[in-house]
């Protein structure tokens, strides 16, 4: 998966409790809608960034050790998040409307896990990486870019087994 000029490099981040690269490569075409986003910066990365054929890296958060794990890219672009209408749902918002959503979604696709996981305490001292929005002190966005720069560096150390 070498970087392409035309192509967008992406990180998400998701608890591997809640939904894992796993779950991703487990789910019908091993692909799923990335819903639930509830935050307008990363809303926004989905909605005017995200295109189809993007790179993502999938990003286990809030577990012992965070880790990049695996590659996915962008199967279809930004579209209204149904979850945020849907009052029996935990990612409800009762501001948001039918007629102008304020929540995105995108569908991801697993393409391949890493060879082997990399982790934040790992990533912090590899060289290139010192400007990664993830190793930036209270980054918490769960969709940030990632250039392609960082994208080629990671890619690369994360498929040597």
């Amino acid at each position: 998966m070498t970087a392409t000029s035309a192509r967008r490099y992406w990180l998400v981040k998701s608890e591997p409790d809640t939904f894992s690269f796993a779950d991703l490569v487990a789910s019908p075409g091993r692909t799923t809608g990335w819903d639930g986003v509830r935050n307008y910066q990363a809303r926004n990365f989905m909605r005017d960034g995200m295109k189809r054929g993007d790179l993502v890296f999938f990003y286990h958060s809030s577990t012992d050790p965070a880790a990049i794990v695996g590659v996915a890219e962008v199967a279809r672009e930004a579209y209204p998040d149904p979850t945020a209408l849907d009052a029996k749902h935990p990612h409800f918002d009762p501001k948001s409307r039918a007629d102008e959503p304020t929540w995105m979604m995108v569908d991801l696709r697993a393409v391949e896990p890493l060879a082997r996981p990399l982790t934040l305490a790992e990533l912090k001292t590899v060289k290139g990486l010192e400007k990664m929005t993830l190793l930036q002190k209270g980054s918490r966005l769960s969709v940030q870019p990632v250039t392609e720069k960082e994208w080629e560096i990671v890619y690369k150390l994360g498929m040597k087994g």
